[in-house]
């Protein structure tokens, strides 16, 4: 009777072995169990692997503007770039408003025709100048009659010609310019009952201030003649003028 009874308390303190024993096996002491002191730290452990990238963090506030800084210095020059094609033609202004009617331009003038007086005292001698004193047309005053001198006033191309009358003597001249014989005239006389005639012309170019006149050679050969029935005369004018810069001339 009495090993029935005590059956139940040994199933039940087997039970509890059972289940101590599988708490010790598993290190699983409970605390109510362990009094004991705190055991010694343990070594540290290895180092864990890299953890996994964290997020972008937020947009930081936006910073108060800086100070303009200084002006930098001014750099050197480029290279001269590759010159660009030529662009397309562009379109044709509007036509203009018609001007002002301008001056009409006048030609230059100058010309002159002069000869001998009957009874005019001829020079004798060798380098005096023939006067010729009688204007026929003398417009421009170029040509003096005291001096018996042409002055250039327009520059440009002359033509100037003589005619003289032989008579009494042969006769010989020369045409200058400045002081230089630019044209030589010789008419030989054979005591001919009637006078005889020599003519001679030549172009020039003359500057303003030049001067062109008609000089005896020779003393001997003076034989210029003038009357009432034939002439001894001295003409020249411009063949065209320097001046091309100018619309109107004076």
């Amino acid at each position: 009777m009495s090993s029935l009874r005590l059956l139940p308390l040994l199933h039940s303190l087997l039970l509890l072995q059972v289940h101590l024993s599988d708490q010790l096996e598993d290190n699983k002491i409970p605390p109510s169990l362990c009094t004991g002191h705190p055991g010694i730290p343990g070594s540290a452990g290895a180092h864990g692997g890299p953890g996994q990238p964290g997020r972008d963090g937020r947009d930081g506030r936006d910073a108060a503007a800086g100070e303009k800084g200084l002006i930098g210095e001014t750099g050197d020059p480029g290279e001269t770039g590759v010159r660009g094609l030529t662009g397309d033609r562009g379109d044709n202004g509007e036509k203009g408003e018609r001007g002002q009617a301008g001056e009409c331009a006048v030609a230059p003038k100058s010309a002159f025709s002069v000869k001998l007086s009957e009874g005019h005292a001829l020079p004798l001698t060798v380098g005096d100048v023939v006067r010729f004193d009688q204007v026929v047309i003398n417009e421009q005053s170029d040509y003096n009659t005291e001096t018996g001198r042409f002055t250039c006033k327009v520059p440009g191309v002359y033509y100037f010609a003589v005619h003289a009358t032989v008579y009494r003597a042969s006769l010989q001249f020369d045409l200058m310019k400045n002081a230089h014989s630019v044209a030589s005239y010789f008419q030989y006389y054979g005591n001919w009952p009637k006078p005889a005639s020599l003519s001679g012309g030549s172009l020039l170019h003359l500057v303003p201030g030049d001067q062109v006149w008609v000089q005896m050679a020779l003393s001997e050969y003076n034989g210029l003649y003038s009357s009432t029935k034939t002439d001894s005369t001295f003409n020249g004018f411009l063949v065209y003028s320097d001046w091309k810069n100018s619309a109107v001339f004076a």
